[in-house]
């Protein structure tokens, strides 16, 4: 009987050794009086060469005492972190009473991966992964933390990065978030413990001021924070400049809750934008007026977009030495809800903000495609047709595709002209490489809008392949007056001849300016009100000639009086 009773002995020490879980006895006083194998791992007791045993035993020893001296069960988390380990048990302490000795029975699991696990979804939920400030949640539980304290007074800063998409198109996406950690940086420099900066979107970082005493240090604050900003950034071999600006809401002043507040610094930093960037501004009354007159633009754009209240307006390019016709321009027009005609400065930007102007820029195409028969009629069946496409634009390859197949589906896409701007080419954008080539196999032309006004030099011009280069009429107004710009236009005239592009003078408006042209340069091309003004082919009058009989007539006409002449409606708005 005595040899069955020692071997089911010897069987349990060995099922108890052997458990996956650590299980530990302790007497009165906190000693160990058994560890299992699982429990000599997890507290270092198993360690060779007379390492020192882990911290957790340490803290398994307190444990142990207390729950002894409350004879109560305890459930608790033991960790320890060397810096490169983070180790958590989850224990169960539990008082006996066994022979009349108190005892401690503790069982241990180890759920460090769990815990790093969840440390990971807490990382995710709360902080951002790039920069890891806090998350959006948390500043906005901060704030509302503040709301609810009877004497609070702090300042709620919207901050955005100026111009950062280009800075991502043309450095990479890499660099672009190198510079937003690194930017992170800068701003957390001079925080105080109470304050805290959340980055809540791409390039868009929400700053919390608390405790402020006014509005002038908020402001003192701020203009440090712009100033250790000029500094440029190294990034990657890169010398990288960056801004932002601010839009700030004080509490209690502007508001009294976290969206009211949230909002209207959000007011303020897009008056900075629309003020030039790279400043702050504090919320005021006036900014939610013109907010409200915006949204209303919004809605009558969209209304309008949706009712196709959109109609195109021609200008024509014209041979300044033989007076022909070599293409027209189409210009959007937009019919209000009164009837009258609103230039596109009044829409286009904002087209372009709200996703519109894909949908607009098919809009411009479908109307050429109706008025084609009056195109050719007026203007010869050889000009050019050019369309604008916006820098935006220019960089989707989705959109450029699909109007690459609108234009091949006209049956004429040789007749088109799509004019860009200048930063499509010179940034590192997919245009010049993945979308120019698409249009070149349809025979459409490319013409670079408003040259001079971007960020290129005219080294940057060899590297572009296009077959129109339109010089901005900053350049060509008051010609004849302006030494320093006749120096610069005869570079762009010399070098673009060089590289085989037609050479347009834009905004010809008097006499004199294109005089200069005809005897000082070899420029054959231009626009501008001199020859015509954007006009809208169902208001041709009846009896205007045909394209060639126009051509022959201005050129026998005298120069001040070689203007094609058109009539438009009276409610024309420039």
């Amino acid at each position: 009987m005595t040899s069955v009773a020692d071997a089911e002995l010897r069987l349990l020490r060995d099922v108890l050794r052997l458990l996956p879980a650590g299980v530990t006895v302790q007497d009165e006083h906190g000693r160990f009086l058994m560890v299992n194998d699982a429990a000599a791992v997890q507290l270092g007791l198993a360690r060779s060469g007379g390492a020192a045993p882990s911290q957790l035993v340490d803290q398994r020893l307190e444990a142990g005492l207390q729950c002894l001296r409350a004879d109560r069960a305890l459930v608790t988390e033991e960790s320890i972190d060397d810096g490169k380990v983070r180790q958590v048990l989850l224990t169960s302490h539990q008082p006996v009473r066994i022979d009349g000795r108190d005892l401690l029975i503790s069982s241990s699991a180890d759920i460090s991966e769990q815990k790093a696990f969840e440390d990971q979804l807490f990382r995710s939920a709360y902080y951002d992964e790039l920069t890891e400030l806090p998350s959006r949640r948390v500043i906005e539980y901060r704030v509302n933390s503040l709301l609810r304290c009877d004497d609070a007074k702090f300042a709620l800063a919207f901050l955005d990065i100026d111009n950062f998409k280009h800075i991502n198109d043309y450095y990479g996406h890499a660099i672009g978030d190198a510079l937003l950690i690194e930017l992170a940086k800068r701003l957390i420099r001079e925080l105080r413990d109470s304050d805290m900066l959340s980055r809540i979107s791409g390039d868009e970082f929400l700053l919390l001021l608390h405790p402020i005493q006014s509005q002038q240090e908020v402001a003192d604050f701020l203009q440090s924070v712009l100033e250790r900003l000029n500094a440029p950034f190294f990034i990657d071999g890169s010398e990288i400049f960056a801004s932002i600006s601010v839009g700030v809401s004080l509490y209690p002043d502007h508001g009294r809750s976290y969206e009211v507040l949230h909002q209207n610094a959000d007011l303020a930093m897009y008056q900075v934008k629309n003020n030039g960037k790279g400043n702050a501004a504090f919320f005021d009354a006036g900014m939610e007026h013109e907010a409200t007159a915006r949204t209303k633009v919004e809605q009558s754009l969209r209304l309008a977009i949706l009712e196709k209240r959109f109609c195109c307006a021609f200008q024509t390019k014209v041979d300044i030495r033989t007076r022909e016709v070599k293409g027209v321009e189409a210009l959007v027009r937009l019919r209000d809800d009164e009837g009258v005609i609103q230039a596109p400065g009044t829409f286009i930007n904002l087209a372009v903000e709200l996703g519109l102007i894909d949908e607009l820029t098919h809009l411009v195409l479908a109307e050429i495609v109706k008025s084609i028969d009056l195109i050719n009629e007026n203007f010869g069946p050889t000009a050019t047709i050019s369309i604008n496409v916006a820098a935006k634009q220019a960089d989707n390859v989705e959109f450029m595709r699909s109007f690459a197949r609108a234009l091949e589906a006209t049956g004429f896409p040789a007749r088109f002209m799509i004019e860009v701007t200048e930063d499509a080419f010179v940034a590192k954008t997919h245009f010049q490489e993945n979308i120019l080539p698409i249009f070149r196999k349809l025979g459409v032309g490319i013409s670079i809008d408003d040259f001079g006004t971007g960020y290129s030099s005219l080294s940057a011009l060899a590297d572009i392949t296009a077959d129109e280069i339109k010089i901005d009429r900053s350049f060509i107004t008051d010609i004849h007056k302006r030494p320093r710009s006749q120096g610069i236009l005869r570079a762009i005239e010399s070098l673009s001849e060089a590289l085989g592009m037609t050479v347009i003078a834009e905004g010809i408006e008097s006499f004199e300016e294109l005089a200069y042209l005809q005897a000082a340069t070899r420029i054959r091309y231009a626009q501008g009100f001199y020859f015509s003004r954007p006009i809208f082919l169902e208001e041709l009058r009846p009896a205007t000639p045909l394209a060639s009989e126009s051509r022959v007539s201005l050129a026998s006409r005298p120069a001040q009086e070689n203007r094609l002449v058109y009539s438009r409606g009276d409610r024309y708005r420039r």
